[in-house]
């Protein structure tokens, strides 16, 4: 355990539910004091209450982080602590299943201004300090998605695709720093994410043996001190990436077909 009084800072966007709260968790557990941001202000406070009980200072930063105004807010709450940001998990994210000929385009904007656009700020803004710092890591949340062409997930899937390479060559960009970068790419996820995102009745939406969040982020702390470029937690998902990537696209876009049409999960 670090000591409090010297204790590194994380960042966790999209931190009250799921996946983000379960890296909160790991980074509190690890000595680290947790600054979590999220739109929700009372899921934000909830969460905060739980995390207190590591012992470690938590903070809590409500914001619409698919906004440039949203993540600006955030970067300021961030500067105002005056400490340096050791570990950036840039988690938050949304999807939304359905025919793309079907799905409202303005829930398609936002989540590519949430997924993509306003990753990309916020990693602008925190990379810079830690290159000045010659220290820090940075967690993107990819999903499995990235390996494959995703119909009725078509935007969604495509914004993964992206923090999925743009983690990777963030990376090579900074090989030579102090400076680190790892993508997760979880597997189908027991969180609230299928349905938020409509796709309840869907085979993905219905699975009973969906990965445990925590399992996940517990995957994802131990490839960011391994220094890994990624991390598919979970034999199963391993495999099913692995596959994705030797079938031709047409197959392996198949292949996810069956599992996000909607109506496949009756």
């Amino acid at each position: 355990m670090v000591d409090k009084d010297s204790a590194p800072l994380a960042v966790v966007t999209g931190g009250s539910t799921g996946i983000g709260y379960e890296l909160a968790k790991q980074m509190a557990g690890h000595g680290y004091d947790v600054l979590l941001a999220a739109e929700d202000p009372v899921r934000l406070t909830e969460a905060a209450r739980h995390l207190q009980e590591y012992g470690q200072q938590v903070m809590t930063h409500s914001a619409d982080l698919s906004s440039e105004e949203g993540v600006d807010s955030l970067f300021g709450t961030i500067t105002a602590l005056g400490r340096p940001v050791d570990i950036l998990c840039v988690n938050a994210g949304v999807g939304l299943g359905g025919a793309f000929a079907d799905t409202e385009l303005q829930r398609e904007l936002k989540m590519i201004d949430l997924n993509v656009r306003g990753a990309v700020q916020l990693t602008k803004l925190v990379v810079r300090q830690m290159v000045a710092e010659d220290n820090g890591k940075i967690l993107f949340t990819s999903s499995i998605a990235a390996t494959m062409p995703d119909p009725f997930e078509a935007v969604y899937g495509a914004t993964k695709v992206f923090l999925r390479w743009f983690g990777e060559a963030l990376r090579d960009e900074l090989k030579e720093t102090n400076v680190g970068v790892t993508v997760l790419m979880p597997g189908v996820t027991d969180t609230n994410f299928f349905q938020r995102a409509e796709m309840m009745n869907t085979k993905a939406g219905t699975m009973k043996n969906k990965d445990d969040p925590a399992v996940v982020a517990e995957a994802a702390f131990n490839a960011l001190w391994q220094d890994d470029d990624k991390v598919i937690p979970k034999m199963k998902n391993k495999i099913m990436g692995a596959v994705a990537s030797l079938l031709p696209d047409p197959a392996a876009a198949a292949a996810h077909r069956n599992m996000s049409k909607p109506g496949s999960g009756k």
